[in-house]
């Protein structure tokens, strides 16, 4: 193998023109699969993180008339035990409602919901979206979303009047505004702690709903089982995000499919360049190939020669297009940006997606070898030899 490697590379010098196009062709397809594929998760990421990075992907929800969940604290504790699959955890109380401000004749419908802050804070990054004041500390404190608060006029630090529909009012006072990226929570959520709504609907110690985020999103399938398997409660209705976001799951699976059906014909495309390459070196070294068989070289080593042109074509090209595909998707999103100058797409680098590109390309390039591997074995060097 190490004479055959030897001479695969004195041929590749000899013909360094052909051996850099070949190279260029190589790392070009691999390139387009590394940033296609880059682009495609890139864009994947930017839409989960968008509708689904910063809600609940599994929701778990009472059958009973009054909608409570009761001994919630136990479940939670169940389902944390899964916690190579789950990643946050939040319990909540929460019931329609109004609410007035004070000077104000207008009411507002709203969904008053109560969290324990720390826990939700994993899911929503409620703490993070504040845009001025602070999380509730107390029970009668409240967040509100900004754009209730542009439509309403309240400011920090306001009273404002929580209507039920069972007639109860609460007075309650406003400790910060938060933007969560989506204007129907910002309008119509109004965020408190767990024990205020608990006592303004008369829930007890009842919690309504228990959300999660997962580790593997698309995995959520599985997550949900296991969860069943935990809870083996038949009064819980447990959904997950793909129940009520079809269309993005749809485009998700679009992307995938696109991205693999460009990949394929890239790989093919590479096979069948390389392919003819190495089959017109065998004619053009014919003579050399016969001169080494004359020499002593088995059919075997011949063979290998130009399996080895392959495999060293193959790494190269492939060291060539993960650095060309890297690049260009640096430069895109360096270029490609919102009007706030963040990037349209952020890079996103999945290492063993570029090392499962490499991997196919060195394996496609001794693929393609071994036709031309195979006829240079049937060489005969006499007939070479004496027909030039």
């Amino acid at each position: 193998m190490r004479l055959a490697f030897k001479i695969a590379v004195r041929f590749l010098k000899y013909t360094k023109v052909q051996t850099i196009i070949i190279f260029l062709g190589i790392a070009v397809g691999v390139s387009i699969q590394v940033f296609i594929g880059t682009l495609i998760e890139g864009v994947q990421n930017n839409l989960i993180n968008k509708t689904i990075g910063s809600s609940s992907q599994i929701t778990i929800a009472s059958k009973n008339d009054d909608k409570a969940i009761a001994s919630w604290e136990s479940k939670v504790t169940k389902i944390k035990e899964l916690k190579n699959e789950v990643k946050g955890i939040s319990a909540a109380a929460d019931f329609p409602a109004f609410v007035k401000i004070y000077g104000k004749e207008k009411t507002y419908p709203i969904l008053l919901r109560g969290f324990n802050f720390e826990d939700a804070d994993t899911i929503y990054k409620i703490n993070n979206n504040i845009i001025y004041g602070k999380e509730p500390e107390f029970d009668n404190e409240v967040l509100m979303g900004t754009d209730l608060q542009k439509e309403s006029g309240a400011k920090l630090g306001d009273t404002v009047t929580i209507f039920t529909p069972q007639g109860i009012k609460r007075d309650v006072i406003i400790t910060g505004f938060y933007d969560l990226k989506s204007s129907n929570i910002n309008k119509s959520w109004i965020l408190t702690t767990m024990k205020t709504v608990q006592d303004t609907f008369n829930f007890g110690d009842k919690a309504t709903s228990i959300e999660m985020q997962v580790k593997d999103v698309f995995n959520v399938d599985g997550v949900l089982t296991d969860i069943k398997d935990k809870l083996k409660d038949n009064n819980l209705k447990i959904t997950n995000w793909k129940e009520t976001n079809a269309s993005l799951l749809s485009a998700l699976s679009g992307h995938t499919v696109s991205s693999v059906m460009i990949q394929v014909f890239v790989l093919i495309s590479v096979i069948l360049g390389i392919a003819s390459v190495l089959a017109i070196t065998v004619l053009q070294k014919s003579k050399q190939i016969g001169i080494l068989k004359a020499m002593g070289i088995k059919d075997r080593i011949s063979s290998l020669i130009f399996l080895a042109e392959g495999l060293i074509l193959g790494v190269i090209g492939s060291i060539m297009g993960i650095l060309l595909g890297l690049t260009w998707m640096y430069f895109f999103t360096r270029f490609a940006r919102n009007q706030d100058g963040t990037p349209i797409i952020s890079l996103y680098v999945n290492y063993k997606f570029i090392m499962f590109s490499a991997l196919i390309a060195v394996l496609s390039a001794c693929i393609a070898a071994i036709i031309p591997a195979k006829n240079s074995s049937r060489l005969d060097p006499v007939d070479v030899i004496r027909n030039g």
